[in-house]
């Protein structure tokens, strides 16, 4: 674990609860006196590693009896995911988020290892700035176009 980071670190603790309950309910301060850390990286870790590209859906609610509701996303089918996944990328999207999009859909089984390679390949930065348009609607344009294809046989 010396290895690991704060942010590791959080996301594992986060991940293991995970794996056995549907969600979870914390308390950002109460987690950063556990991991003993500010409460902005706790946010930090959310909003980087629970996104609904990586699978997952965040509720918050502030005040003094305000928590942070993490779920797991359940889809019906592989052909669901892969529309949900699409509706999230929307317009624009960075090479990361869709680098999370594509490992999402290998975790769940969507996509081979070989698919998801073809699909890394053609989302890499260097390969988009070659063309004359803007790089993140490019990339987001693609990774819809070649979701949808995946639908089919």
């Amino acid at each position: 674990m010396q290895n690991q980071n704060m942010s590791d670190i959080i996301e594992e603790y986060i991940k293991k609860i995970l794996k056995t309950e549907e969600q979870i309910e914390i308390r950002r301060n109460e987690m950063a006196v556990r991991f003993n850390c500010v409460p902005s990286q706790i946010n930090y870790v959310i909003n980087t590693r629970f996104t609904e590209e990586h699978g997952y859906i965040v509720e918050s609610k502030r005040g003094g009896g305000g928590y942070i509701r993490i779920m797991k996303v359940k889809f019906l089918n592989g052909a669901h995911l892969l529309d949900e996944m699409a509706r999230i990328i929307g317009e624009t999207i960075t090479e990361k988020d869709a680098y999370a999009v594509i490992q999402n859909l290998f975790n769940n089984k969507i996509l081979t290892k070989r698919e998801g390679n073809l699909l890394l390949s053609v989302m890499d930065k260097t390969f988009l700035q070659c063309f004359e348009e803007d790089e993140d609607h490019l990339r987001a344009h693609l990774l819809v176009k070649m979701l949808k294809s995946l639908r089919f046989e």
